[in-house]
């Protein structure tokens, strides 16, 4: 049984999964645009989020590394510190290292996971103190008298007391500690004037540990003593809880951090001002006091309440722009709380499985109604088939995701490689949008790395190569998608050297894939470069050169039920294209009657239907394809593919599809009509059969093939060429016969 702590940690894992790749996707657009200040608060943040979520279950090692971060992150944010490459690169390799830690979380032996990266953490946690070092941090500034302070710009808060910010350990009680002595004691050098207790930590009743301390407190205190005094009051506590003291009239970036690092427990304005000691509650209670004054005045003196505290000199307009945007912070997530529900994977995938069985008995109970030939049971059938339909989409919708999430991932891949190639690579994504199957984007994963990493290492050229060819010196790698014909098509692209065809076909030849002079197309030629093994490139390198890359992209695509196709300029670039189907759970089919065997082409594929007389039947068996209102379509007798038994009837039909632009026409016996079909996987022992990618069971409880269109397709298209090519026609002869739908 799952106990709700391992629920939590599983919860913390997801979340800063997600933010480290929040984090990743803003500091690769930030090295491109130093100056964004939202892209440098999003960083912020999503540190910050980390270290405060790593806090609630005790995982200290996160909350140390990432406030270190957190500091370096704060130079930046003020403008203490200029970002450059070499800065950029030590955040991404302190997301990884933060990443790695995650993994330490639920590794099977922690201590060992743990020093395998402790070297690289040291490494790191220096390099950012050096950066610290380096931009100089600033200290707190000395106490000033009222009179010295002026309520305008100059980095300071014109607040005369202290504010102590105190987050106490779960342990303290257990250690004899009492925090409120403490306080107490503070309170007998000089006056406590405010007191916020902060609930943010406290768990469920349930899990309540009473030897623990859940609780935090924000306090402003007055008195004539110095920053030392007060951090000796809470000495003992220093192992025990997080303290952080603001001397009055503190510099603005100092409460610009605290409000920031504040629990997102009120988004009130005049509360976050507060809280964080830049405001008291008296000053407060007048802003608001004026604020309703002008309301009542009319609506053309209404001001808001920030405007009024600064226009008073009671706060300086940069603490107010730091609450306003956490005030956004905390209405954005609370938004997407309420918006969101997660649901583990597993219990979706049981889902889809139960609706793929009420969708086969959906289709049983249609049959039997038409068996009965009673008109209610009949209309009752067709009642319960169209909801079982809506209720399909609806539950397959669930598992549908953008695919602009993984496409994201591969901005820190071409960051990376092309440092290491020595190349300058911009990766530009489009259709981002697209939704496919979830279950399917993880598997769509590794081939698309394999084709980014060969479009930087063969396709890109160097700069200084780009410059000769009249090119710009930085290279391109475009990730697009979209819908067609009911598939997704990914493609990857590059505007590089493009692929040398007399090359490959040498290679091919080389490698007894083609004979010399073969005549092959250029498609033909292309299509080389998938096989199992075959590389030109003349050395191998840590990225690629062994011909294993394409070659794991083809059987990948293919495992599901996907094809790849090549297309390339020589000098002007390559695309390859994956075309996969939108869901591997459930399709909209078209069944068809070969002999005695039933065979299901997806819906979206069917572009018509027309029948076939045996006189017409005859005048096409050897020419192998058909004038369609004025263009040539191939055909394929599925009875000759399947070697089916049994004699023909009187007339044949052609479902004429459609897959990645090219038309073809199977020839069938019988049109059944259109039926859901739940797709079921191939044994072992048919897995490898040419021409079916599936199965699926119909109403009457027979089993029914499902038809893999793109290898029956490129089998007519490859039949109908040789055709013309053995007969040295110039141009199909196809006016024996027009076929018109």
């Amino acid at each position: 049984m799952t106990t709700r702590m391992e629920i939590v940690q599983q919860t913390f894992i997801a979340e800063s999964r997600e933010l480290l790749r929040d984090m990743e996707s803003a500091l690769l657009r930030l090295e491109k645009a130093p100056r964004d200040a939202e892209l440098i608060n999003a960083v912020f943040r999503a540190a910050h989020t980390i270290k405060g979520s790593s806090g609630s279950i005790n995982f200290d090692a996160i909350v140390e590394f990432t406030h270190a971060m957190e500091s370096v992150l704060h130079l930046i944010r003020s403008g203490e510190l200029a970002i450059d490459s070499q800065l950029i690169a030590l955040l991404l390799g302190c997301g990884d290292h933060v990443s790695s830690l995650i993994d330490c979380l639920v590794a099977d032996d922690r201590k060992a996971a743990f020093e395998r990266i402790g070297e690289a953490g040291v490494g790191l946690l220096a390099a950012l103190n050096a950066c610290l070092g380096n931009a100089g941090v600033p200290q707190a500034a000395a106490p000033v008298r009222d009179a010295e302070v002026q309520h305008t710009a100059g980095g300071i808060v014109a607040s005369g007391t202290w504010h102590i910010s105190l987050r106490f350990g779960r342990d303290v009680l257990r250690h004899g500690l009492d925090p409120l002595s403490f306080v107490r004691y503070l309170g007998s050098l000089g006056q406590i004037t405010a007191v916020t207790t902060l609930f943010d930590a406290m768990p469920e009743a349930s899990v309540m540990d009473p030897e623990a301390c859940y609780l935090g407190m924000e306090l402003d205190f007055t008195g004539q003593v110095d920053k030392q005094t007060i951090e000796n009051v809470f000495d003992y506590l220093r192992d025990d809880c997080a303290i952080r003291i603001l001397p009055p009239h503190s510099r603005i970036s100092d409460y610009i951090t605290l409000i920031d690092g504040l629990p997102e427990g009120n988004a009130q304005l005049g509360d976050l001002l507060v809280t964080s000691g830049a405001l008291t509650r008296r000053e407060l209670e007048e802003g608001l006091r004026l604020q309703q004054n002008l309301d009542e005045t009319g609506p053309e003196h209404a001001r808001k309440l920030g405007e009024i505290l600064v226009s008073q000199g009671l706060v300086q307009n940069e603490v107010v722009g730091a609450a306003l945007d956490k005030q956004d912070l905390i209405k954005k997530n609370k938004a997407l709380e309420s918006s969101f529900i997660r649901v583990r994977a597993d219990k979706l995938d049981e889902l889809i499985d139960l609706v793929g069985e009420l969708v086969i008995a959906s289709a049983g109970a249609g049959v039997i109604a038409q068996r009965a030939a009673d008109s209610n049971m009949i209309e009752a059938a067709s009642t319960l088939a169209r909801l079982v339909e809506a209720v399909r989409d609806g539950a397959l919708q669930l598992r549908m995701v953008p695919i602009g999430e993984t496409f994201n991932r591969f901005d820190r891949l071409v960051h990376d490689l092309a440092r290491e190639l020595g190349k300058d690579v911009e990766l530009v994504l489009s259709g981002t949008e697209t939704e496919l199957d979830k279950s399917m984007v993880e598997r769509v994963s590794d081939p698309l790395v394999h084709l980014v990493r060969n479009a930087l290492d063969h396709g890109i050229e160097a700069p200084e190569v780009r410059r000769q060819r009249g090119k710009s010196p930085r290279g391109q790698v475009r990730l697009n998608a979209y819908h067609e014909s009911g598939s997704i098509v990914i493609e990857v692209a590059d505007d590089g050297r493009g692929l040398d065809r007399k090359k490959i076909l040498a290679r091919a030849v080389e490698r007894r894939l083609a004979t010399p002079g073969q005549n092959l197309s250029d498609q033909e030629i292309l299509r080389f470069i998938v096989e199992p093994g075959f590389s030109t490139a003349e050395q191998v390198t840590n990225v690629s050169g062994r011909g294993i890359g394409l070659d794991v992209v083809r059987r990948n695509v293919e495992s599901l039920r996907g094809s790849v196709s090549v297309d390339s300029e020589e000098g002007e670039g390559s695309t390859i294209s994956i075309r996969l189907p939108l869901t591997l759970a459930i399709i909209d089919g078209f069944l068809v009657g070969v002999g005695r065997a039933s065979y299901m082409v997806p819906l979206e594929m069917v572009v018509e239907c027309m029948e076939l007389s045996a006189e017409d039947a005859a005048r096409v068996r050897e020419s192998g394809y058909v004038n369609l209102r004025g263009q040539v379509l191939p055909l394929l007798r599925l009875r000759d593919v399947f070697e089916a038994p049994g004699e023909l009837g009187k007339r044949e039909n052609v479902v004429v599809v459609n897959y990645a632009g090219q038309q073809a026409g199977f020839v069938v016996d019988s049109l059944l009509g259109e039926f859901q079909a739940v797709i079921k996987p191939l044994g072992k022992l048919f897995e490898q059969l040419a021409g079916i990618s599936g199965s699926t069971i119909l109403g009457t409880g027979e089993v029914a093939l499902i038809l893999d269109v793109a290898t029956l397709v490129q089998r007519a298209i490859g039949a109908e060429t040789a055709t013309y090519r053995h007969s040295n026609a110039s141009k199909p002869q196809c006016n024996e016969y027009e076929m018109k739908g």
